[in-house]
């Protein structure tokens, strides 16, 4: 065998989403960030069109987001739908990160290549991040509300119009117990067709 597999295995099962609101405030040093979109950049990619985008939010980044999520709240939401907790979830939790990572689509501008398969390169990517900071102990969570999938956070993070925003990863280390997971057994959701 090539590498250890119940290593492998033991990281892929042990990947948890951790809340921002259960994070410690330690700081994650750049060059495990720096690990993390290095192992994203070896996901699959049809075409090899690597349609991934990413910008790192720290330090006063994370306020600058902050005061953007809040603000762009504030202005685009109708006083119906105004939710005060909601503003201030959007305001508060980039703070309680060490690192947030906007997850974003390149499109690629050969459009033999369906969007959709840019999209899962991305979610692809998005998973090595994830299994790299398990391993490392970090916390982390893919956060997709909010103001994710708006014109505004487009403009925000420079992107294109046919360009798209998939979340943001948040990133710390946990101020709780690793979480334990489960799954349903293969059975429920597997055809075997002989």
């Amino acid at each position: 065998m090539k590498y250890n597999l119940s290593e492998v295995t033991e990281v892929i099962k042990n990947r948890r989403t951790i809340f921002p609101e259960q994070f410690s405030g330690r700081k994650v040093h750049k060059e495990i960030i720096e690990l993390l979109l290095d192992n994203a950049r070896w996901a699959p990619t049809h075409k090899m069109t690597q349609p991934w985008k990413f910008s790192v939010f720290t330090g006063a980044g994370l306020e600058k987001l902050s005061a953007f999520q809040g603000e762009t709240y504030e202005r685009i939401t109708p006083a119906e739908k105004f939710n005060e907790a909601k503003l201030f979830k959007l305001k508060e939790r980039p703070l309680k990160a060490s690192a947030i990572i906007a997850l974003c689509v390149n499109r690629t501008l050969d459009k033999s290549i369906p969007e959709v398969e840019e999209v899962a390169a991305v979610a692809c990517a998005v998973q090595n991040m994830y299994l790299t900071a398990t391993a490392y102990g970090l916390a982390a969570y893919w956060g997709s509300g909010g103001l994710t999938y708006t014109d505004e956070m487009k403009s925000f993070l420079g992107l294109k119009p046919e360009d798209s925003c998939l979340g943001f990863m948040y990133l710390g280390y946990p101020a709780i117990d690793w979480p334990k997971g489960q799954r349903r057994p293969i059975e429920y959701f597997t055809d075997w067709v002989e």
